[in-house]
């Protein structure tokens, strides 16, 4: 626990600096982006949280594993988290509070896509098969400060060199 906690610090505060130090996104994150925006309320393959990712993936001949590995892993404590990137959540806790009203979230196995990064501790992400949106695309809040356990892969799409 202490662990995760030293590490959800450190991505924070290097988010926090990067925020007004990243230079635009690659073009192919900001194409990645506009391909998964336009399947907002849309199924993607089967449904199912990678299927969204696996579809822009290949529609833009990206180099992937085919599995959970898409594309080039970032460390975020280094180099930028940009829209067009793409989260692995494995056995990610989430708890908050609005008011009185205390929330929990689980994420045992998930893939998004970075639609937005607005502050260190808040993203915007792109996915399916979802409590919210079910089957279909939508888009979510994600604050890094309300995760409590796991972990958070970051893939930055590759395509391959000729």
């Amino acid at each position: 626990m202490f662990k995760l906690l030293i590490l959800c610090i450190a991505l924070l505060s290097s988010l926090g600096s990067f925020a007004q130090e990243c230079p635009d996104p690659p073009q192919l994150n900001q194409e990645i982006v506009l391909l998964a925006r336009a399947k907002i309320k849309k199924k993607v393959g089967r449904g199912e949280c990678w299927d969204l990712a696996e579809y822009v993936l290949d529609e833009k001949g990206c180099e992937w594993d085919h599995q959970y590995v898409y594309g080039r892993p970032v460390d975020p404590l280094k180099e930028c988290i940009f829209p067009g990137d793409i989260l692995q959540f494995e056995k990610v806790e989430l708890k908050w509070q609005e008011g009185r009203t205390r929330f929990e979230e689980s994420m045992s196995h998930h893939t998004a896509i970075v639609s937005k990064v607005i502050d260190a501790t808040h993203i915007m992400i792109l996915h399916q098969n979802t409590d919210e949106f079910g089957k279909k695309v939508g888009e979510s809040d994600f604050y890094f400060n309300r995760v409590t356990k796991g972990k958070i892969k970051v893939y930055r799409p590759v395509q391959p060199s000729n």
